[in-house]
């Protein structure tokens, strides 16, 4: 298949008053063409970062890409220019930010905000930019779009609002559409709507999709690979049903455990003890190791080696050396 993006050893730092933050400490991955790739991990653990790192949207001071490169068409994302950037951005690589409440304008209709990046990329006259916006409304389900076009932010629903920014990063027809958090702030009513919408479209536009989330639920409807993301670190992936039900590393287990489930009857969920570690002073060796039972030795002071379980499924843990005590038993999860 395709890679469309090659992310490697990307490393991103923020320098504030108390130290260097180091958000992003070596992730690695690749997007095909068509897919859908999804980021999961707890707050904190760099998947936002990671996602706007892509699109170069971190504030240059006081964050920094210290490391690495983003390929994208052969291009480096990491020494373009702002100007080339410009080009990229909205175009070839959209982005649908965590919160559709705040991500509109709300001094402008909802015409205005769609056609502006139609007529920014594709320099078309203004009757064709209202035509095509006119279109991705009808792509996204926006019922009387000649009129809706007219309206401001404040007359939609959150729902609508959502579908709206996905009708602005979808307009221009890029190649990667990155989507953070998009379902957070919607019930679970809208949510199963918006996820539909993102498989209907990428079924009819072939858009490749990397979806940030923190919702295992989700993740096991859209997603064809999952990366789990923990302390700046890519710690296993591979494709969705490697992760659901063979899933090695103690923390994908861990976040597999503390989904609710159908089966469990009545017990309690169980949760990852602990917090995540200080990362103005990340661990050394596994980073996880302070909250894992099995943590051996060897976790805190060395950071382990990537163990291939097939083709596409890896995983950076200690436990999968052959030196290593018995193997824990693999959870399989009951998400559908």
């Amino acid at each position: 298949m395709e890679k469309i993006l090659q992310v490697n050893d990307l490393h991103v730092s923020f320098s504030t008053y108390g130290g260097e933050v180091k958000a992003v400490r070596g992730v690695n991955f690749d997007l095909h063409k068509g897919e859908t790739l999804a980021i999961v991990g707890e707050s904190g653990c760099g998947k936002s970062v990671t996602s706007q790192s892509i699109m170069r949207l971190i504030p240059e001071p006081p964050g920094k890409i210290t490391k690495g490169s983003i390929l994208f068409k052969n291009k480096d994302l990491t020494k373009l220019s702002e100007p080339e950037l410009r080009k990229i951005r909205g175009a070839d690589i959209s982005m649908i930010f965590q919160d559709p409440m705040t991500a509109l304008n709300p001094t402008l209709t909802i015409g205005d905000q769609i056609m502006e990046g139609i007529i920014q990329h594709k320099k078309v006259s203004k009757t064709e930019a209202k035509k095509q916006a006119l279109e991705m409304l009808q792509l996204v389900g926006i019922p009387s779009p000649i009129e809706r076009l007219k309206q401001y932010p404040h007359e939609f629903s959150g729902g609508m609002r959502q579908r709206i920014v996905i009708a602005m990063s979808l307009v221009c027809q890029p190649e990667i559409l990155i989507a953070d958090e998009p379902t957070t702030a919607l019930d679970v009513t809208i949510q199963a709507q918006i996820l539909r919408l993102f498989k209907d479209i990428q079924q009819k536009t072939g858009v490749s999709i990397i979806l940030i989330t923190h919702d295992l639920g989700v993740v096991a409807q859209v997603a064809d690979r999952v990366a789990v993301m923990y302390a700046g670190r890519i710690v296993e992936a591979g494709n969705r049903r490697e992760i659901f039900y063979k899933g090695e590393h103690p923390y994908t287990k861990g976040l597999l455990n503390s989904v609710p489930r159908l089966d469990l009857d009545g017990e309690e969920l169980v949760p990852i003890v602990g917090s995540p570690p200080d990362l103005f002073s990340p661990p050394v060796g596994c980073a996880f190791a302070a909250r894992c039972d099995y943590a051996m030795e060897v976790c805190e002071r060395v950071y382990p080696m990537k163990t291939a379980l097939s083709e596409e499924h890896y995983v950076d843990c200690w436990l999968q050396d052959p030196r290593a005590p018995k193997p824990i038993k693999t959870v399989i999860s009951t998400i559908r």
